[in-house]
């Protein structure tokens, strides 16, 4: 493998966690709980609290995939 293809995975691997990232604070705002995160950091959330976060990111991911698929779908 070359230099040039160890960077470029490097790079959309480095995109991909940026849009995770991106979608777990969409949706810790959509769950109201921005504020706290603004307040007392990730770290401090409770587990229930990042629970939520986790559990609708999953739901998210699904709900993406199957729109995806069902565009590829003749």
């Amino acid at each position: 493998m070359t230099a040039e293809k160890k960077d470029r995975g490097k790079s959309v691997i480095r995109q991909e966690a940026d849009e995770l990232d991106a979608l777990k604070y969409e949706v810790a705002e959509d769950l109201n709980l921005d504020d706290n995160i603004a307040e007392e950091g990730w770290e401090n959330l409770t587990t229930r609290q990042v629970g939520k976060i986790g559990g609708n990111m999953v739901q998210r991911m699904i709900r993406f995939a199957k729109n995806g698929m069902k565009g590829k779908r003749r």
